[in-house]
Formats: structure tokens, C-alpha cells, sequence
């Protein structure tokens, strides 16, 4: 049976106005996003939300729980699809989701005001950008194991899959200049990522099931 490769975080109703207020103050607020501010976006008390979520950092903590979960949604254990099918859907999932201006703008800040507040910028990035890279890397392990990718170090494989999505395009963007800014562009993009990153790490060798890649150490990249 087909399993996702984590639990969302159990939310209820109430919660979501909550989550997208957050969602929408990063955008606009930052690292100095405040509990004041959610509360006068949500029309809440700031009692409320602390009785609620205890701090900022929980409350930032699920809202990044359920962006992780929703962002590696199509890497389900199990799934019996074609490998590259499942990594297409993710990779334009993904770029769709990286696209939003919202998403966009939320980085952008998060990018200039993390010199000024560098603890809130590492927690931030360990709850939503490494977090996605261990979800990849642990759908990525499970995946080996099933003898549909030849062994290697699968977080090396996950964030050089997440680089490869990327490309050069955000940068592209950062400094106005033309980049992929549709969905066929992006989705042309998707689709040759995900064929190299397959051509790098193959089925193992009929009959030698999880066998090594012998073209290098496991975990060591050529220099």
C-alpha cells in the first residue's frame, strides 16, 4: 500500500487562517514577522494564538511542517508509477510551487534580512528548505532499497537533485533578467532535469539489485 513519505501535521480548521496569515506576513514582514501581526491578520488576540501554538517558533514550526508536506506530496513510498513519471510531477510541483510570487518574494526577504537575524534565518531554513532535502533524501533511500536507483549517498543525490531543478533560473530572476516564466518553459526544464538525474543514477544492472555505482565512492563526489 501506498504510503506518504511523512505525516502532515494534524491541523484542524481553525488552524489554516492562521497558517495562511503567516504565509502571507513572511512575505511582507520577514524575519520580523510577529506574533501581533498574526494575531491583527487573523482577528485573534495574541493570547489566543500563544495559549494555541505556545511561540512563534511552533507556530512557524507546523506552518512549515504542512509547506514541507505539501511541497514533496508526490514522493509517496511505494508508489508503483514509472521513476521518472513520479520525478516529473515532482520537479513541475515543485518549480510551480517555488514560482508562486508569493514563495518568490517570501525568499527574496528572507535572503536580505537573514545577515541581520541569523538565528531566525537558520531555523527557518533547518524547518523548510533542508527539511524538504530530507524528505527527498529519505523517499530517495527508500527507493534504492526497492532496487529502482543504483545505490549511492542519497543526500548527496537529493540536494544535487534540488540544484538541478533550480538550475541558474532564480538567479535570473533575482536580477531581472529573462528566465523560464511559464509553465511549458518550466515544465521542458522538469523533464531534462529529471532524464539527467536519472542518467547519473540508473536502475542497478539487471540481476545485481542495489548494486553501487563502481564509478565512484559512495558520498564522494569527482573533484
Amino acid at each position: 500500500m501506498n504510503t506518504p513519505p511523512s505525516s502532515p501535521p494534524r491541523t484542524q480548521a481553525r488552524d489554516q487562517p492562521v497558517f495562511a496569515a503567516v504565509g502571507e506576513l513572511l512575505a511582507t514582514h520577514g524575519m520580523q514577522l510577529s506574533m501581533d501581526a498574526v494575531a491583527a491578520h487573523v482577528g485573534c488576540s495574541k493570547q489566543t494564538l500563544y495559549s494555541r501554538y505556545g511561540s512563534k517558533t511552533n507556530l512557524l514550526r507546523l506552518v512549515m511542517q504542512q509547506h514541507v508536506a505539501t511541497t514533496t506530496a508526490q514522493l509517496i513510498k511505494g508508489d508503483s508509477r514509472p521513476l521518472r513519471q513520479i520525478l516529473v510531477e515532482f520537479a513541475i510541483h515543485y518549480l510551480e510551487h517555488r514560482n508562486q510570487p508569493r514563495i518568490r518574494q517570501t525568499a527574496q526577504l528572507l535572503a536580505i534580512s537573514a545577515n541581520q537575524f541569523h538565528e531566525e534565518a537558520r531555523t527557518l531554513y533547518n524547518l523548510s528548505a533542508d527539511a524538504v532535502r530530507s524528505q527527498i533524501t529519505e523517499w530517495l533511500r527508500t527507493e534504492m532499497a526497492r532496487g529502482r536507483l543504483i545505490h549511492d549517498d542519497p543526500q548527496f543525490m537529493a540536494e544535487l537533485l534540488i540544484s538541478m531543478l533550480a538550475g541558474q533560473d532564480f538567479e535570473r530572476q533575482r536580477f531581472h533578467a529573462p528566465h523560464r516564466d511559464t509553465p511549458e518553459k518550466r515544465r521542458r526544464w522538469a523533464e531534462f532535469a529529471i532524464d539527467a538525474f536519472l542518467r547519473a543514477f540508473p536502475v542497478p544492472p539487471t540481476g545485481i539489485p542495489g548494486s553501487v555505482n563502481k564509478s565512484r565512492t559512495p558520498g564522494v563526489f569527482p573533484r
